[in-house]
């Protein structure tokens, strides 16, 4: 079991480092081992962690939350690739992760929660790192897999730097035909990364980065257990349905150190993307366009004594975006033939944080931070500002918001194996452009405000010499301002929910050659105010669970290393059942999957490696809802074979 500490390469140390934010990593041992076809099987290894997975590279993300959709599901969670937001905090979404080069990954971070002071708008339930290799480490590694449906990926990734020369490329490449008919997918990545020192004192790491995606899109299938027919779970109801994007990023990491004592880092940073998809899941079944173009930088300013450790910085991003939104369908209802938005958003963000660590004394560790963040908007409607349907279209406009985070937490040694932690903290987001600019004839935008989470943290971990892990957290959050669209289509605003839950995460050797892990949680998110709709179903009653809010979300692991050579692996991934509409009167009754894995080193660079997902052809739906009157379900993909080979030296 990889060990629960990270070293914050934004800062000297942090509350990572100190054992303090509730957080987990996975190393490039075990995200090897998983063999990922889809990012949702590295993070809900994760404790609290539960990524849902649609077509192709989509997914809805939940941390320590439900299933957020929309604006929430964009915004309430930060992805970052070496510690910079993979997209501009107002400019997120909602499939975050697909940006993210997690097949050529060295590591993967996960704080659950509020995240630290050094991290701003998004990370509001929690966030997502995905580590990347640095000059330095050596090394190759050539990768090429293939499977069922159609499944075939290749990555390539070298470190030249015992060549002489301090760089690194990496391409991945992946296609499928689909689970799902007429749901193919065509996703590439690549990375380069260069280093090099300035004098004695200053070092910098050049990063460059690319993604390209094509993919079919399948949505909901319809019908009380409709997943439970396979005919039905891999028919494809919209089969014109597409995303395509593309995204370029480059940033350069400056480190210089002042004294013993005091050090400074400045990461200037650029990235640009674009996106069409086909909005198949509404009535209108509009063409989305949008994109941003952005460059800023991140700062720090650190001092590392014997005792006390401290941090500021100042960040800023800088961006530009767009968003049109064309239906060529006729009228229907509401929904217009012709353009529904089009607008432009020049964005600017800036933000001081300082965070502090000191020691009180050989056992007990205190940390605190704040960070103060101002984000403003300059609006630009290319349209007739008027209402057309129900697509409300704004004058021009500027909006400007400003949020104070920060949290306070202590750590406590014990003994030398066990320890116990706290921290309270308050996250915050700024609405997303689409919230304030998408709007509706109902809506006032001045009702729109970020955002907030409170949330109350505590902990224990044990770790025995013998290698036997636990942690146990416990949290509840508080969280204002919701914004989200009800059953009637409309934006709801100022709404509250409660979240409160237990995540545990053990490891068990079970002697030299067997071992077995159980991560996961149990939490009820409910609701915390009243709101009626014309949909019995759907109206909102103080205390009901939110729908798509599992109580117990776990996976738990078998390895066994049956010869030096080889090793096989059984993994089990639990789903409790869930509310699948706002007044709880619908259900899906979760499920149990089941995966098996095996390795064999051929030669001591050459390691063959098999998996069969979903073992037992369960029949299971990655999301249900109940929607418009229907139960509505994404079908869960059936067994799947593959066979790869993995060089690496």
């Amino acid at each position: 079991m990889e060990t629960i500490t990270i070293v914050e390469r934004r800062g000297l140390t942090d509350d990572l480092a100190a054992g303090i934010l509730p957080a987990s990593v996975l190393d490039i041992e075990r995200i090897a081992e998983t063999g990922a076809h889809h990012p949702a099987e590295l993070v809900n290894q994760i404790p609290g962690v539960g990524l849902h997975r649609g077509s192709g590279a989509e997914h809805l993300t939940a941390i320590r939350s439900p299933v957020l959709t929309g604006g929430a599901g964009a915004g309430s969670f930060l992805y970052l690739q070496d510690g910079i937001p993979l997209r501009a905090a107002g400019f997120a979404n909602v499939n975050g992760l697909f940006e993210a080069p997690t097949d050529l990954a060295t590591g993967l971070e996960v704080v659950r929660g509020p995240g630290g002071a050094q991290y701003g708008s998004n990370a509001l339930h929690g966030l997502v790192n995905v580590q990347t290799a640095r000059p330095g480490e050596g090394g190759y590694a050539l990768t090429a897999e293939g499977g069922s449906f159609g499944r075939y990926r290749g990555s390539y990734q070298q470190d030249f730097s015992d060549q002489g020369l301090p760089l690194v490329v990496g391409v991945a490449g992946r296609h499928e035909d689909g689970w799902r008919d007429e749901a193919g997918l065509d996703h590439v990545t690549g990375l380069v990364r260069f280093a090099g020192t300035l004098g004695e004192d200053i070092a910098w790491l050049a990063r460059v980065d690319g993604v390209s995606l094509n993919q079919e899109t399948a949505g909901f299938i319809f019908g009380d257990r409709a997943y439970e027919d396979e005919a039905a779970s891999r028919r494809n109801n919209d089969p014109e349905a597409f995303r395509d994007a593309w995204a370029l990023r480059a940033s350069m990491d400056v480190d210089g150190r002042i004294n013993e004592a005091w050090s400074w880092q400045v990461t200037p940073f650029w990235r640009r993307n674009e996106m069409d998809f086909l909005m198949h899941f509404l009535p209108s079944e509009a063409l989305e366009e949008s994109g941003h173009e952005s460059v800023g930088w991140r700062s720090a300013l650190r001092y590392d004594g014997e005792t006390q450790r401290i941090a500021l910085g100042l960040d800023t991003d800088w961006t530009d975006g767009f968003l049109r939104e064309t239906q060529e369908r006729p009228t229907l209802f509401s929904f217009v033939q012709g353009p529904h938005y089009d607008y432009d958003v020049e964005a600017r963000v800036m933000a001081l944080y300082a965070r502090g660590e000191q020691d009180l004394s050989d056992r007990l560790r205190l940390s605190g931070g704040l960070r103060y963040e101002n984000t403003r908007y300059d609006y630009t409607n290319n349209l007739p500002s008027n209402t057309v349907g129900r697509f409300l279209r704004l004058p021009d406009r500027e909006d400007e918001f400003d949020t104070l985070t920060g949290q306070i937490g202590v750590h406590y040694q014990i003994t030398e194996t066990s320890s116990v932690f706290g921290r309270v903290a308050r996250g915050a987001r700024a609405p997303q452009t689409a919230e304030l600019y998408r709007l509706q004839p109902t809506q006032e935008i001045e009702e729109i405000e970020p955002e907030e989470i409170d949330s109350v943290d505590l902990g224990w971990r044990y770790q025995s010499v013998d290698g036997l892990s636990v942690e146990l957290v416990g949290f509840v959050m508080q969280k204002q301002n919701v914004f989200f669209r009800d059953a009637d289509g409309i934006n709801v605003t100022d709404g509250q929910t409660n979240h409160i839950g237990v995540e545990f995460d053990v490891y068990l050797p079970l002697g030299e050659a067997l071992s077995a892990r159980w991560s996961g949680i149990w939490a009820e998110h409910t609701y915390a105010f009243d709101r009626l709709t014309g949909s019995a179903t759907e109206s909102i009653t103080d205390g009901d669970a939110v729908d798509t809010a599992p109580e117990w979300l776990w996976t738990a692991g078998m390895n066994w290393q049956v010869t030096p050579a080889g090793s096989v692996s059984l993994d089990w991934s639990h789903v409790g059942e869930y509310a699948t509409d706002a007044a709880n009167a619908h259900e899906y009754d979760g499920h149990d999957i089941f995966s098996l894995r095996g390795r064999y080193a051929l030669t001591e660079s050459l390691v063959l490696f098999a998996s069969v997902r979903n073992l037992f052809d369960t029949r299971y739906a990655e999301r249900a809802d109940f929607g418009f009157g229907n139960d509505r379900y994404f079908p869960g993909e059936g067994r799947g074979v593959s066979l790869g080979l993995r060089l690496e030296g």
